[in-house]
C-alpha cells in the first residue's frame, strides 16, 4: 500500500516542483526586464538625490563667494534699498525679494531684464555691495534638482519619473519573491564565496536588496508627485477645484490666471495655486511698498527665509511664501498691495489629509524631516541602490551566454504569466505611464520569442 501511495505522490511532487520552477522563471524574467529598463535611471536618480540631500551645505560651500557674508549687527539696509542696489547692477524689473534664512547669508533679488531670462542678484544687505548676478535658478542645487527630476531636459522626459517609479516598485516586489528563503539559510542574510564568484554577487545583491527594499518603495512613491501625469492628477484630487488651494480654505477673492509656482519656489501642494488679485484701486490710493509688506510678513510670523513676489500690475499682490524644513512653518500669505490686508493666509495645517501626507513624504524624500538622521539614512539607501545596479550588471556579465543577451529562460507552462500579468496590470492602472510601458515590454518580449528561433542559426 505504501508503495502505491508513494508512486501516486511522486508525480504530484514533480508537478508541484515544475509549477514552482515555472513561476520562478516567470518572476525572474520580469525582474530582469525591470532592471534592464530602469537601473541606469536609478543610478542617476540615486547619485543626484544623494548629493541633493545636502543641498544647503553644498551650495554654501560651492557658492561661498556670493552667498556667505559677515553680518553687521548695527546696520542693515531696508528691502527697497537692497532692490535699488540690485537694479543698479542688473537693470530690469524687480519681481521677487528673498529674505536670507540667517544673518550670514546674502539677500537674493530676482530681476526680469528688458530682454532675456530672469536674473538672480545677490546683495550684501549690510553694505549694499552686489556680490553676483547670474541666471535665475542656476546655482549648483537648482541644477542638481532639475537633473534629478529630469526637468532639465523638458516636459516629455519628466514622464520617466512615473515610469521609473512604477517599475522600481515592480523590481522590489519581484526581488523579494526571488529572495524568499524557501527553506534556505545560506545566501539569505549572509554572503557566500569570494568576490570572483557569481554567488558572491548574487548574495550581495539579494541581501542589499532586502535591506533597501522599503526605502526604494518609499522613494518611488514619494517621488511620484513630481511626475507629469500621475502627479498632476493627484494634485487635482488633493485640492479639488478650489483654485489649486486645499478644499475648505477661504478663497472668496478675485483670482488672476497666474500660478504661485511661476513666481516663487513653492510646495508640491500649491504648484497649481492661483494668485489672488487686489481690487481696482480708488483714485489717490498708493501701494504700501515693499518695506511695509516685509514688515507685515514679519509681524504675521513668517519663518525667516521667506520670499516676497512683488506686484507687477495695479491689481497685483505681495505674495509672501516660505517652505523651511519644519513642515509646520510652511506658509503662504497674499497681501493687498494698497491696504496691506491679508487676502489669503494658509499653512501646512490647512492642507487636506492627502496633501499633508504627501507633503510629509516629499519633505522626508528630500532629507528635511528628521535632520541629519534623515539625510544619512537616505544617503545609505542611495548608495545601496547604486550597489544593486552594479551587482546586477556583474551577475549578468558572469552568467550571460557568449554572444547573447542572457534573458532568463521562459517557463515551460506559459499560464504562470497570467497571474503575474494580472498583478502588473493593477499597478499599470494605478500608474498609467508605467502601464503603457508594460504593454510595450510585453509586446517586445513576444516579438523576441517569435524572432529568436529564426536568429538562432546565425548566432
Amino acid at each position: 500500500m505504501s508503495t502505491e501511495t508513494n508512486g501516486a505522490a511522486l508525480p504530484k511532487a514533480v508537478a508541484r516542483h515544475a509549477q514552482a520552477s515555472d513561476l520562478y522563471r516567470a518572476v525572474w524574467r520580469w525582474h530582469f526586464y525591470a532592471g534592464l529598463l530602469i537601473l541606469p535611471f536609478m543610478i542617476t536618480l540615486s547619485v543626484t538625490g544623494a548629493i541633493y540631500l545636502f543641498k544647503d551645505e553644498v551650495d554654501r560651500f560651492v557658492h561661498a563667494g556670493f552667498m556667505q557674508i559677515d553680518p553687521v549687527a548695527t546696520h542693515r539696509l531696508a528691502p527697497s534699498e537692497i532692490i535699488a542696489a540690485a537694479l543698479s547692477a542688473q537693470p530690469g524689473r524687480a519681481i521677487k525679494y528673498t529674505d536670507p534664512a540667517d544673518d550670514t547669508l546674502s539677500t537674493e533679488v530676482t530681476v526680469q531684464p528688458d530682454s532675456g531670462g530672469r536674473m538672480a542678484v545677490y546683495v550684501n544687505q549690510y553694505t549694499g555691495a552686489v556680490l553676483e548676478a547670474r541666471p535665475d535658478r542656476s546655482t549648483f542645487s537648482w541644477t542638481l534638482r532639475y537633473l534629478h527630476s529630469f526637468r532639465y531636459f523638458g516636459a516629455t522626459p519628466r514622464m520617466m519619473i512615473e515610469i521609473v517609479g512604477g517599475w522600481s516598485i515592480l523590481l522590489v516586489l519581484t526581488g523579494i519573491w526571488l529572495w524568499w528563503p524557501r527553506g534556505r539559510r545560506e545566501g539569505v542574510l549572509s554572503v557566500r564565496g569570494p568576490v570572483r564568484r557569481r554567488v558572491f554577487w548574487r548574495d550581495s545583491h539579494a541581501v542589499t536588496g532586502i535591506f533597501t527594499a522599503g526605502f526604494i518603495v518609499f522613494l518611488a512613491v514619494t517621488g511620484m508627485p513630481w511626475s507629469s501625469v500621475w502627479g498632476a492628477k493627484v494634485n487635482e484630487w488633493a485640492n479639488g477645484s478650489n483654485f489649486g488651494y486645499p478644499a475648505g480654505l477661504r478663497t472668496e477673492v478675485p483670482m488672476s490666471d497666474e500660478h504661485l509656482d511661476h513666481i516663487a519656489k513653492t510646495s508640491w501642494s500649491l504648484e497649481q495655486a492661483r494668485i489672488p488679485q487686489t481690487a481696482a484701486p480708488a483714485p489717490g490710493m498708493t501701494p504700501i511698498g515693499l518695506d511695509a509688506a516685509v514688515d507685515s510678513f514679519t509681524r504675521l510670523g513668517l519663518h525667516r527665509g521667506f520670499s516676497v513676489a512683488l506686484p507687477q500690475t495695479a491689481t497685483g499682490v505681495y505674495s509672501g511664501s516660505v517652505y523651511p524644513d519644519d513642515l509646520s512653518q510652511q506658509r503662504v500669505v497674499h497681501l493687498d498691495q494698497y491696504s496691506g490686508r491679508p487676502l489669503i493666509d494658509m499653512s501646512y495645517g490647512d492642507y487636506g489629509p492627502l496633501g499633508r501626507w504627501l507633503e510629509f513624504g516629499i519633505n522626508t524624500h528630500m532629507g528635511q524631516s528628521f535632520g541629519l538622521l534623515n539625510q544619512i539614512l537616505l544617503l545609505l539607501a542611495c548608495l545601496g541602490i547604486v550597489f544593486l545596479a552594479v551587482s546586477a550588471a556583474v551577475m549578468w556579465w558572469k552568467r550571460r551566454p557568449s554572444g547573447r543577451l542572457g534573458v532568463p529562460p521562459l517557463p515551460s507552462d506559459r499560464k504562470v504569466f497570467c497571474g503575474l500579468f494580472a498583478i502588473l496590470g493593477i499597478g499599470g492602472v494605478i500608474f498609467p505611464l508605467t502601464g503603457a510601458s508594460l504593454v510595450v515590454m510585453v509586446l517586445l518580449d513576444w516579438i523576441w520569442q517569435k524572432t529568436r528561433p529564426a536568429l538562432a542559426p546565425s548566432v
